[in-house]
């Protein structure tokens, strides 16, 4: 097993191994408002290369041809990960770690496998336009987009930053996003609402409860109708996507001799793409209220809308025929979403196995990270 440290000012190469430049990308911590360091090694790395024009929004960086291609892509992935793991002995995390072929550390799969596909695939178009002649252009024109903020509530994301401020960079005939799929497509995405409820009790010393109402006791029913809930998988567009409604935190209490008088329950919604936002809370309403929660209770958090698959589009078909395999449901919300809302048909195809996402020992396999950048440049230059 090795290790490389890369100091945060160590530029990023793009002609060598792919899988090594996925380990420098590690290298460069990034947790999610940290993205800095990493923003600018990419946007320096993307200033030197010729033939494309660069912008750069806080902390994330585009980067565009202009050859005047009937056809325009995007590519885009998220810098940020999400914090490292505290777990004595975990591999997940920075500096990197290799283990034989295998690449342990923070954001392998989440997803600094594909941002290091994205780079070097810019390099290579890069360098495909300066061999061209003049009057030929490239079969598509590519949007490369490196955002920050993904891992974090939808408000702070740095693509929708882009989208509010300058649109313009974004128009584009379809998009990938390089989020981890072990190489296969995943069409559309599932959508997300997290929700806070807060259940009332009275307080009162612990000696005599008696005299109180126990809030934690009283949020039983609304914790039990979350463990029995049986979650559907929907069928959309030939493609089967499983929701889930789960508690994901719970709070209470302000001393060990106090009876609480108020217990706060947070849920999340996985929601399949055949809902809107708004049906996917009217659902969640209709579940709580079988236990005596009312809507008036339930505080909408935080939301972000599905996506259909898009597996219909002429340009997602062609995408699929290039790379091959039998495209699959995506259950984890991604970017697509944000994309199809501004009409940019796209599909998640990246490296890595998302089921290794966010895990203490997060890591991704070289050869994943290779094919997954080989089938890219197949689609991309012929």
């Amino acid at each position: 097993m090795s290790t490389l440290g890369v100091p945060a000012d160590h530029p990023l190469t793009l002609d060598g191994d792919i899988a090594v430049l996925t380990e420098r990308i590690i290298a460069l911590e990034s947790v999610s408002g940290g993205e800095k360091p990493l923003a600018d090694a990419v946007e320096s790395a993307l200033q030197a290369l010729p033939g494309l024009t660069v912008h750069r929004d806080g902390d994330t960086v585009l980067a565009r041809t202009e050859t005047g291609a009937q056809q325009r892509v995007v590519l885009a992935g998220h810098l940020d990960t999400v914090p490292l793991p505290t777990r004595p002995g975990s591999r997940g995390t920075v500096p990197p770690q290799w283990e034989g072929d295998v690449l342990y550390g923070r954001g392998a799969v989440d997803m600094k496998g594909g941002v290091a596909v994205q780079l070097q695939l810019a390099a290579e178009v890069a360098a495909s336009l300066s061999q061209r002649e003049v009057d030929e252009s490239l079969p598509r024109d590519i949007t490369w987009v490196f955002y920050d903020h993904e891992e974090v509530a939808a408000e702070k994301s740095g693509l929708g930053r882009v989208l509010r401020n300058s649109p313009e960079l974004l128009e584009a005939d379809f998009g990938v996003l390089l989020e981890p799929t072990d190489g296969v497509v995943e069409g559309g995405c599932n959508g997300t609402a997290r929700y806070r409820v807060t259940v009332a009790g009275t307080t009162a010393h612990s000696g005599r409860a008696w005299m109180g109402r126990n809030a934690i006791h009283a949020a039983a029913p609304l914790l039990t109708a979350l463990e029995e809930y049986s979650p559907k998988t929907v069928d959309v567009d030939g493609l089967a996507y499983r929701e889930g409604l789960n508690a994901v935190r719970i709070s209470a209490g302000i001393a060990g001799n106090v009876i609480p008088d108020a217990c706060t329950v947070e849920i999340n919604y996985r929601f399949a793409p055949d809902k809107t936002e708004e049906q996917a809370h009217a659902h969640v309403a209709e579940v709580l209220g079988r236990v005596g929660i009312s809507a008036d209770a339930i505080e909408v958090t935080d939301t972000s809308a599905s996506a259909r698959p898009g597996l219909d589009h002429a340009a997602a078909a062609s995408f699929v025929a290039a790379v091959g395999g039998e495209p699959k449901p995506k259950y984890g919300w991604t970017d697509v979403a944000r994309l199809s809302a501004v009409g940019v048909p796209a599909v998640n195809f990246g490296p890595g196995s998302a089921l290794l996402a966010h895990t203490d020992d997060e890591h991704v396999h070289a050869q994943s990270i290779r094919d997954c950048h080989a089938a890219l440049r197949r689609w991309l230059l012929g």
